[in-house]
């Protein structure tokens, strides 16, 4: 039998791997698995950071902008007997709301430490006014309310008058509580203001004469 032949049944002689072949494969094993693991919590928490900002972002908010002053600007910003639009940040806002944060107001003068500060929307349905100093009335463009200078119905579907800031005048500043949206658990200008309703003449004898009758708005 030449040297080159083996018997039948013999296998090769492969070497058991030793321990600490087994070691550094247990190792590996578990370093991997460790990190496996930091990898889904760190994942859970970048995507839980926003769910959480979500259901907690209102409470905060509320939190954060209770009680909050905010300056319309200088008194002298408002001259005595005039109606001005003004603005205002909003205490609420969050820093990447951009424009969308501010939110307007009519600021109306009436001597030299009395103001009156409105909420640009309407009692009825909550679209934006306007002031018409000619006429001295604020008319709602959507549904024709309309509001007197002081705020009060004047006629249309609004049943209130306009809503109210509430102010105080800090030095030469106007200042504003802009925390709480007005609404009517607030302030409101609610003040009935009565108006003339002209009644025709019966005959043409009296077409000299008028009469005229006060109702409430």
């Amino acid at each position: 039998m030449s040297d080159l032949e083996q018997p039948a049944n013999s296998t090769p002689n492969i070497d058991a791997p030793s321990s600490d072949a087994k070691a550094a494969a247990h190792t590996r094993r578990a370093f991997l698995f460790k990190l496996s693991i930091m990898l889904n919590v760190a994942v859970g928490a970048v995507l839980a950071v926003p769910l959480f900002g979500y259901l907690l972002g209102p409470a905060m908010k509320k939190g954060s902008s209770a009680g909050a002053w905010i300056s319309l600007g200088g008194i002298s910003d408002f001259p005595v007997g005039e109606t001005r639009l003004a603005d205002f940040r909003s205490p609420a806002a969050s820093f990447d709301d951009g424009e969308t944060a501010k939110v307007a107001c009519w600021v109306r003068r009436i001597s030299e430490r009395q103001f009156q500060v409105f909420a640009i929307n309407c009692a009825h349905l909550g679209c934006p006014v306007r002031w018409f100093a000619q006429s001295k009335l604020f008319l709602c463009p959507c549904h024709g309310g309309a509001y007197y200078e002081d705020g009060s119905r004047a006629s249309g579907p609004p049943e209130r008058g306009l809503f109210e800031y509430q102010y105080k005048l800090a030095g030469d500043s106007l200042i504003i509580h802009a925390g709480d949206m007005p609404t009517l658990a607030t302030q409101a200008s609610c003040k009935p203001k009565p108006l003339i309703q002209i009644t025709p003449v019966a005959t043409e004898s009296a077409s000299t004469t008028t009469r005229s009758d006060e109702w409430q708005a």
